[in-house]
């Protein structure tokens, strides 16, 4: 800051920038809480930069932030393999501008965002880099440390990767609304017959509660199995909890509130109009950033 109070050179930069780095690092970690604390050290490291001799200020800001996020990642991974119960992204109130961006969308969605986690960290950076900001190969080199050449390759392999890995397809949104409207009567009346309409026959229902708030401690698979866990839990719910249509992460979803209190956020996918995954989130550390949006840019 400037002794005028408006704001430097540096700080204007990164200000102007700082959705884009904010969304680079949320993509490469899954997590906002980590992907701050990477812009954090992004602006420490920025703050100490000559601007003069930065010819491209975007892809410096890109290139520090990728940095640190990789480095947060191999940390991460150590933690998740104590993480109790499944691991789900930490999910975020977005802008409907979002979900204009079809291709920022998918990117941030929960689906993709967990198929993202099946790659190794240079993977997931040049993925993310290449497929989602379309960066050329030179400027991900200098982001990683790889040569352009090296850089491609592991490009190939990521996507070759996530195609394997990645859903179907989905349907429109007007199905997912529709599907997350029956979950919500389900909720707040107990009548489970809607909703036990829509479950594909291989529905997988995944909670996190990360061993602070109660969940399933590992994925339900079936149409049968997850009916008989909605049946039992339901009663527990009518009349105490109040369900309220948001959009997370691009898409529709449920914000759960138990006597006021923002208890879980629910999302789904669907396929062929039948619910394939539902994605339950009740950690209390991850419900942070569901009730003010977060600015995602490309």
């Amino acid at each position: 800051m400037r002794e005028d109070g408006h704001p430097d050179t540096a700080t204007s930069a990164f200000v102007a920038h700082r959705n884009l780095l904010f969304t680079v690092a949320y993509e490469m970690l899954g997590s906002a809480a980590d992907a701050e604390d990477v812009l954090q050290e992004t602006w420490l490291r920025w703050s100490g930069v000559d601007i003069d001799t930065v010819r491209d200020r975007r892809a410096y800001l890109v290139r520090i932030t990728t940095r640190q996020a990789l480095t947060r990642m191999r940390t991460l991974g150590r933690r998740r393999e104590s993480y109790v119960g499944p691991w789900l992204p930490e999910p975020l109130l977005t802008a409907p501008d979002v979900a204009e961006d079809v291709e920022l969308a998918e990117s941030v969605s929960m689906a993709m965002l967990l198929v993202l986690e099946t790659l190794a960290p240079m993977e997931r950076a040049v993925f993310v880099l290449r497929e989602v900001f379309a960066l050329a190969y030179d400027e991900i080199g200098d982001a990683v440390g790889r040569s352009p050449a090296a850089v491609r390759q592991i490009a190939h392999r990521a996507r070759a990767h996530v195609a394997a890995r990645r859903p179907r397809e989905t349907t429109s949104e007007a199905e997912t609304t529709a599907a997350l409207a029956a979950f919500r009567r389900a909720v707040e009346t107990g009548n489970l017959q809607d909703l036990l309409d829509i479950l594909a026959p291989n529905v997988v229902a995944l909670a996190d509660g990360g061993g602070v708030a109660k969940a399933m401690p590992r994925p339900v698979v079936g149409a049968d199995k997850v009916a008989r866990l909605l049946s039992a839990g339901l009663p527990e719910l009518v009349g105490h909890m109040a369900a309220e249509p948001v959009r997370l992460n691009g898409s529709p979803a449920l914000l759960l509130r138990h006597e006021g209190k923002i208890d879980a956020v629910v999302t789904v996918r669907i396929e062929d109009g039948l619910v394939t995954t539902l994605y339950t989130v009740r950690n209390p550390e991850k419900l942070s950033r569901v009730e003010q949006e977060t600015a995602l840019s490309r």
